[in-house]
């Protein structure tokens, strides 16, 4: 399926604007954590195996997950291991945390949407049109005539790991208004997801603040990745406060190791008692991911780690977001993943499959799995 994933070499200035922001993503390697131990799977078990998406087809009205926030183009150098300056060329690729994980659901076979804006220009056109060649409904979706749309260019280092360079002055995803909202869509969501980046300016803000209370209040599960992008937010101290501010409204959170360290100002990610500091009364269900050693996954009742899947990484950009769209897809359809764990093990096991195929292609959208390729690369793992 064609993507409008395309090179493009820049050979003299870039006309853009010079309010740019750079920071390095980190990955922090997994040490000892007590927990469970992993239950074996074999190739005959993953073949019968019944995941809840198998059901997908026949539950599309009811197992809808809109997603909320910004939708942007990454541009992504061709080859990896050289500063913005050096990059001969980029790759250019649809991208933005919530409009992946729409796409990512779609793309597994389930039933997906995104609210948000983008510019009255041409990329934002080409993303709409991405979101309807993957089957992502956009009725949610708002041009703004006035702002262009958002621009992110990654650095590769030769690890696959990234650094990003943001051109937001302001885009058009921070200009989304509460009047714009789809409510009707919003309410008849099974799952409502969202980050936290739509949090650092009005009249976004508000938007998402009102949108996630129509979802709470029609009784819609919220799954909520802070996705932290520091450079983005006015200060460390606004980012901590604005990602805590609505913490606790959150059914489902996903985060990584350094989110937790930043969030408990350095307190090790590792240590139980301190994820525990960031699990509040009314979560259902905390996942840590930890990378290509998979993830961790705490409730009430249970907790543990289900291990990942090892692969030559060629860019990580999107991994978070295939795994979020991963879980979501198999929680859209059956909600008892949340008390069952051996049911929530066998979705994580995906989920960890989804973030693992996500690494081996440039670009985020471009690189998010079919259900068919997943299930393949997870009998091959198990061969």
């Amino acid at each position: 399926m064609a993507l409008h994933s395309t090179a493009f070499c820049f050979s003299g200035v870039v006309s853009l604007p010079r309010n740019s922001v750079c920071f390095s993503q980190r990955t922090v390697r997994a040490s000892a954590f007590s927990c469970p131990p992993l239950s074996s799977i074999s190739r005959s078990n993953v073949q019968g195996k019944a995941f809840a998406g198998d059901a997908l087809l026949d539950t599309k009205e009811s197992s809808l997950v809109v997603c909320f926030g910004e939708m942007l183009i990454d541009f992504v150098p061709t080859t990896s291991g050289l500063s913005l300056a050096e990059a001969p060329a980029f790759k250019k690729a649809a991208g933005g945390a919530p409009a992946n994980v729409a796409v990512g659901i779609a793309r597994l076979g389930g039933s997906s949407a995104f609210i948000g804006k983008v510019g009255e220009d041409e990329f934002g056109y080409m993303l709409a049109d991405i979101l309807k060649e993957n089957n992502v409904n956009s009725e949610g979706m708002r041009f703004d005539p006035g702002a262009r749309t958002a621009l992110a260019f990654v650095t590769l280092r030769s690890d696959g790991e990234r650094e990003f360079m943001f051109y937001r002055n302001p885009s058009a995803d921070m200009l989304l208004q509460e009047a714009e909202l789809d409510f009707d869509l919003i309410r008849k969501a099974k799952i409502f997801h969202y980050g936290s980046i739509s949090l650092i300016t009005e009249p976004c803000k508000s938007a998402h603040i009102a949108a996630a209370k129509a979802a709470k209040d029609a009784g819609v599960v919220l799954s909520y990745d802070p996705n932290l992008r520091l450079p983005l937010w006015p200060s460390a101290k606004s980012a901590r406060e604005g990602i805590l501010s609505i913490w606790e409204t959150a059914d489902v959170i996903k985060i990584s190791e350094e989110e937790i360290s930043f969030l408990t100002e350095g307190e090790d990610p590792y240590d139980e008692n301190v994820v525990r500091k960031l699990y509040h009364p009314n979560l259902k269900l905390l996942l840590v991911t930890e990378g290509p050693d998979g993830c961790r996954y705490y409730t009430k009742e249970f907790s543990g780690r289900v291990k990942g899947m090892k692969v030559d990484a060629v860019d990580t950009t999107g991994a978070g977001d295939a795994f979020v769209a991963g879980i979501l897809s198999q929680l859209a359809v059956d909600l008892s993943l949340l008390q069952e764990e051996g049911k929530l093990r066998d979705a994580l096991l995906f989920a960890n499959a989804c973030g693992a195929l996500t690494v081996t292609e440039r670009g985020a959208i471009p690189a998010l799995p079919t259900r068919e390729a997943v299930l393949n690369v997870m009998l091959k793992s198990v061969a």
